[in-house]
C-alpha cells in the first residue's frame, strides 16, 4: 500500500490574535448588525488564539480589486509552497537524501485563488523537479481538498507502485475577506479563516522503504469519496465582480452529526473495523463545534480529538491545508506498528472525504 512519508508546512509572517479580529469586527459591523455584541462571542468561543495571514491586519481595512488580491494570492502562494515542500524534504528524515527529480507527480490544492498556469508550474520553475513531472492541479473542494488530495495521490501510486508523488496544499482565506459584505458568513469567516500551505510527500507500495526510513510509516488503506445529493449550499463561494463571497450554513455541525455518522461506520464496517479500533482520529477541524459534532457522532473521547483542536486554536481554519497541519503532529509521534488512523474532512458538495490508515 502507499505510505505517508512526510508533511511539511508554512506560515505567512503577520501573526495576528483573536482580540485583534475581534475588535476590527466589531468596528466594521456595529453600524450595520444590531446583534454585533452577540454576534461577537463566536470569537472566543471558537477557542482561536492566533492565525497567520499574508498580509497586515490594516490592509485588510483598505478596498481592494478581486485583481489585486489574486495578484497577491499568487506571489503569496508560490512562496509559502516553496517553504513547504523544503520543509517537507527535511522532515523525511531519510538514509538517503530523496531529490526533487525523484518526483513523478505534483498534486496541487486550492481554493481561494485563480491561477493559469497552475501553481505548480510556477513551482517546478523554481525548484529542481524534473521537467517531466505530471501536475495534477485540484481546485475547488474547500475543506475537504486536503484529504482528497490525499486520495487521489493514493490512487495513482496504486496505479504507479514505484512513484513518488507530492500533495500541495495553499490556502489563503483571508484575501477572500470582503470590506463591504455585512451578512453573517462574512461575520464568522473573519472569525475562522486563516492562511497556510503544506506539503505531504507520499510513495508507492515498491518504493523501497526499508533503505530510505527506519521507522514506522502510515500506509493508507483505502479511501472514500461521498457527496451528499441536493446540497449545493450547504458551503462553497459566491463569485461577485469583486471576488469571493462566502457561504456556509449553520446547519454543518448538525449535518456531520446526522450525516456523517452512517458514513463512517459503513467504511468502516466495510473494511472490518469499528470506532473502538480507530486508535488515531485526524479531523480537518472546521470549527470548534465540527469537532464536537464529531465526538457525539463517533463516540469519541475529546483525547481523539485533540491534536485538531489544536491546530484550530494555533492557526485557525486554513480550509483544505488544515488537515496536513494535524496530520504532521501525528508524523512526528513514536506510533506503534499497526495502529489504525482515519483521515477526515468535510467540504462543499456537501461531501466528505475519508482515508483508512495502519502504521507499518
Amino acid at each position: 500500500m502507499p505510505r505517508i512519508i512526510s508533511v511539511g508546512t508554512a506560515t505567512p509572517e503577520f501573526v495576528v490574535h483573536q482580540e485583534e479580529t475581534m475588535q476590527l469586527a466589531k468596528r466594521l459591523f456595529s453600524d450595520s448588525m444590531k446583534e454585533v455584541d452577540r454576534l461577537l462571542k463566536v470569537f472566543k468561543n471558537g477557542e482561536i488564539k492566533k492565525r497567520h495571514f499574508v498580509k497586515p491586519l490594516d490592509w485588510y481595512t483598505e478596498p481592494h480589486s478581486f485583481s489585486e488580491k489574486n495578484n497577491v494570492f499568487i506571489e503569496s502562494a508560490v512562496g509559502l509552497c516553496l517553504t513547504a515542500i523544503r520543509d517537507c524534504f527535511a522532515q523525511a528524515k531519510t538514509k538517503r537524501e530523496i531529490g526533487y527529480d525523484e518526483i513523478d507527480a505534483i498534486f496541487l490544492i486550492n481554493t481561494t485563488g485563480l491561477s493559469t498556469p497552475s501553481l505548480d508550474a510556477r513551482i517546478i520553475n523554481q525548484l529542481p523537479f524534473s521537467s517531466q513531472t505530471k501536475r495534477i492541479p485540484i481546485w475547488g473542494l474547500g475543506c475537504g481538498g486536503g484529504a482528497s488530495g490525499l486520495s487521489r495521490a493514493h490512487e495513482y501510486c496504486l496505479a504507479y507502485p514505484k512513484a513518488k508523488v507530492l500533495v500541495v496544499g495553499v490556502e489563503l482565506c483571508s484575501l477572500t475577506f470582503q470590506l463591504n459584505d455585512r451578512s453573517k458568513s462574512n461575520f464568522i469567516g473573519t472569525s475562522l479563516f486563516s492562511d497556510g500551505a503544506a506539503a505531504v510527500l507520499i510513495g508507492g507500495e515498491d518504493v523501497p522503504y526499508n533503505e530510505l526510513v527506519d521507522r514506522s510509516l502510515p500506509a493508507i488503506l483505502e479511501t472514500q469519496s461521498t457527496i451528499m445529493k441536493d446540497s449545493l449550499d450547504v458551503m462553497g463561494w459566491q463569485f461577485e465582480d469583486d471576488g469571493f463571497y462566502v457561504v456556509f450554513s449553520k446547519d454543518i455541525p448538525t449535518l456531520v452529526r446526522n450525516w456523517l455518522q452512517p458514513v463512517m461506520l459503513q467504511f468502516l464496517e466495510q473494511n472490518n473495523l469499528n470506532e473502538a479500533e480507530i486508535a488515531h482520529f485526524i479531523a480537518h477541524p472546521g470549527g470548534k463545534k465540527v469537532i464536537k459534532a464529531y465526538e457525539e457522532a463517533l463516540q469519541l473521547p475529546e483525547s481523539k480529538t485533540a491534536q485538531s483542536l489544536e491546530i484550530l486554536k494555533e492557526y485557525g481554519n486554513m480550509s483544505s491545508v488544515t488537515v496536513f497541519f494535524v496530520l504532521e503532529r501525528f508524523m512526528n509521534q513514536s506510533i506503534s506498528s499497526g495502529d489504525y488512523g482515519v483521515i477526515a474532512a468535510l467540504g462543499p458538495g456537501f461531501s466528505s472525504e475519508l482515508l483508512l490508515l495502519r502504521w507499518e
